[in-house]
């Protein structure tokens, strides 16, 4: 805290030279100013930490110059110093602003625990500050990447919504960003400084999920030897996303949607009712429509929570975003190791561009991760990648089927992919060495140089700046 510059103000030049020793043997940087007037010129050329001042002064009070540097430098604290005996006007001073006072007469020791208790406390707060501007900042959609038209929309209907209690059904494929938008909707609502609390509904026994939501009483079954808050009450005032929704069972569902109606739950073993405030959001990879005609999900508790609905586009409705999530990734990766990556080659780009990406958009980043760690040079280049992405786009396809050709024509051109594929994986494992990919298959080296020539691949094209050439 020593690093922070004090500002002491008193028109009786005893108290300020008190003041200034007893700080600055603290190590704190002091300055001093013998007027409300003269403090104000100091504040409009310098940056303080603090601002100690008198109530007492002639001109300006402490007091008027408290509201001077609220209007100012809001966030500037201020230490009201006051006569012996005066509680009102201490009062008077926290309620207009002031972070603390002090009584005269007072010894050094006394304004240095003063001092630092205030500063102490300013520091916690511009801490949780920054922490709060960062999170908002991490989750501001101009800073999400994408240039998809599909995307632009997802992003215009959450800032529609972030500031609602509406129920939002967010819906998508595995890996398409689920949560992060749901994590985006709290972030950037009237709820932002409560709890965003997580449940996966998918992954619990109904039994477990009903104590992890409602909380249980002590005894209200083996194990439960003390009570305890389920995630309704821990996120009350703030959001809920209930993860995978369409995974519960249809006895759940209809005990979520009482709570969904009433705005109130029971622990499991208890009988009081808990009113709670909780903005609910929820996740789906299930069709819940087809769920629905199939007896398998309530109608009215889908209807309960599709009251908004934000339906999150696969990757591959969206390949003009795989270069721009790429460069995101590998940037990501390289300021968390310090590895000296410079950027990732054409070749590899075209590659990832040419697979279907199944696993969306976290399947992109695990594969630029995995990629970053396997890359010998200062690039990642397709030989880089793992077999999917890559083998996608060398062989023109992953395997397709043509279904309108004849059986037999057909089926070889099925075997031919999936030779070229295999050829292909098996000289990037070994690098290009023919001896060592001979070996791997189980067949003589001759007949797999052969089978190369068939399909166009060249042994150089598997191997790195830098790989030594076994003895094939």
């Amino acid at each position: 805290m020593s690093n922070h510059t004090i500002l002491v103000v008193d028109d009786q030049l005893a108290h300020r030279d008190l003041c200034r020793s007893a700080l600055a043997r603290a190590g704190f940087t002091v300055e001093t100013a013998a007027s409300g007037t003269e403090a104000i010129e100091l504040l409009h050329t310098g940056i303080f930490g603090l601002v100690i001042t008198d109530q007492l002064m002639p001109g300006m009070s402490g007091m008027e110059l408290l509201r001077e540097i609220r209007r100012l430098q809001s966030r500037l604290p201020v230490i009201m110093v006051t006569a012996y005996g005066t509680v009102e006007t201490a009062v008077d001073a926290m309620r207009a602003g002031a972070s603390d006072f002090i009584q005269k007469p007072f010894t050094p020791d006394e304004l240095l625990l003063v001092t630092r208790r205030v500063l102490e406390h300013q520091d916690l707060v511009e801490e949780v500050r920054t922490l709060r501007e960062r999170v908002g900042d991490l989750y501001r959609f101009d800073r999400i990447v994408s240039k998809s038209p599909k995307m632009t929309e997802v992003f215009e209907m959450v800032r529609n919504l972030a500031d609602l209690d509406t129920t939002v059904l967010i819906t998508g494929e595995t890996g398409t960003g689920k949560e992060l938008v749901a994590q985006a909707i709290h972030h950037n609502s009237h709820r932002c400084d409560q709890r965003f609390v997580r449940i996966n509904c998918g992954a619990l026994t109904e039994t477990l999920l009903e104590s992890e939501l409602f909380g249980h009483e002590r005894g209200a079954f083996s194990g439960a030897v003390q009570a305890r808050r389920g995630k309704f009450e821990y996120a009350s005032g703030g959001t809920l996303l209930l993860d995978e929704i369409g995974d519960i069972s249809p006895a759940m569902q209809l005990k979520l949607l009482r709570v969904l109606q009433e705005k109130e739950i029971q622990r499991v073993g208890g009988n009081e009712t808990i009113t709670v405030d909780v903005r609910i959001l929820a996740t789906t990879n299930k069709d819940l429509e087809a769920a629905m005609a199939a007896g398998v999900f309530r109608s009215d508790l889908y209807y309960r929570l599709n009251v908004a609905r934000i339906h999150l586009p696969p990757l591959r409705e969206r390949m003009e975003d795989v270069p721009l999530l790429t460069e995101h990734f590998l940037r990501a990766f390289t300021e968390k190791t310090g590895r000296a990556l410079h950027g990732i080659g054409r070749d590899a780009i075209n590659a990832l561009a040419g697979y279907s990406w199944p696993g969306n958009v976290r399947e992109l980043a695990n594969v630029i991760e995995r990629a970053a760690v396997m890359a010998t040079g200062d690039r990642i280049t397709a030989v880089d990648l793992p077999v999917g992405p890559a083998s996608a786009h060398e062989t023109g396809s992953s395997c397709r089927m043509n279904l309108d050709l004849p059986f037999k024509e057909g089926r070889q051109q099925v075997i031919t992919e999936y030779e070229k594929a295999y050829l292909m994986n098996c000289l990037r494992r070994h690098k290009g060495n023919i001896g060592q990919c001979a070996q791997y298959c189980g067949i003589d080296a001759k007949t797999f140089y052969r089978k190369m020539q068939e399909h166009g691949l060249d042994k150089r094209d598997f191997r790195k700046p830098g790989d030594s050439v076994a003895q094939e």
